[in-house]
């Protein structure tokens, strides 16, 4: 039986990039995890990590939210940080209007912008209880400048930071809510879709950027389980974490 007094952290996405670093981290601090993941081979991938609780977790399904953290509950009896790093794009040129529809609008809001969301509501009432917990939300840089992988994913990036300021007043003060809006990520999901955008990309944010460089995704799980375990006057904060990228002005 898990120790009742171990800390609780349900992570979603958790079988790539920022999501499986970021279990990393909380794994390496001894916190009991959940870790959500989509579909059959991410499911396989986390079930490797026979001491947490794998999850199949289509976050865009709030039935498969409301399981999640019933099966928190019942495993661990209580759930101490929200990590929302499901996310989904695909690579669509900005100037090419009619390559979007709203089946696409649709489909990234449903996992990016409604997913975190459904998570946040059925995770809730475990987060408020006890000393009360952290809820996390990747975003994205693209959000604050309408770039990014779409205008789509933008869009729906730029919904997730409004909802992030509107679910930290109202969960305050059991459980605060902030979000990471990352520029490019090793990780990032661009470098799945298209290895040659990617790396043209991230040639050009080493060459431009303050800091000359890309971010890992162990970087960026370490601002999360920051938020998250050690944080406790911040909530309603949107973080970039861009490598000085904003402080140029452009995309």
């Amino acid at each position: 039986m898990p120790d009742p007094g171990t800390k609780v952290a349900l992570i979603t996405g958790a079988g790539t990039g920022i999501g499986r670093a970021t279990a990393a981290r909380f794994r390496a601090a001894g916190w009991n995890l959940a870790l959500g993941c989509f579909g059959a081979d991410e499911l396989a991938e986390v079930e490797r990590d026979a001491a947490a609780l794998a999850l199949l977790c289509d976050v865009s399904d709030d039935a498969q939210c409301r399981a999640a953290a019933a099966a928190v509950q019942a495993r661990f009896g209580r759930l101490d940080a929200l990590v929302n790093s499901a996310g989904t794009t695909r690579l669509v040129p900005h100037a090419e209007l009619d390559a979007l529809d709203a089946a696409e609008f649709h489909r990234l809001y449903a996992v990016n912008t409604i997913g975190p969301f459904q998570m946040v509501r059925a995770c809730a009432p475990l987060l408020a209880a006890g000393e009360g917990g952290s809820a996390v939300i990747v975003s994205s840089y693209g959000a604050m400048l309408g770039t990014g992988s779409s205008i789509a994913y933008a869009a729906s990036k730029g919904a997730v930071n409004t909802m992030t300021m509107s679910l930290a007043r109202v969960l305050a003060p059991q459980v605060r809510v902030n979000a990471v809006c990352p520029a490019l990520v090793d990780t990032d999901l661009i470098q799945r879709l298209d290895k040659d955008v990617f790396a043209a990309r991230r040639a050009r944010q080493v060459e431009r950027a303050p800091l000359q460089k890309v971010a890992s995704a162990e970087e960026v799980a370490e601002t999360i389980f920051f938020l998250s375990a050690q944080d406790r006057l911040m909530t309603g904060e949107i973080i970039n974490l861009t490598c000085g990228v904003h402080l140029l002005g452009d995309a």
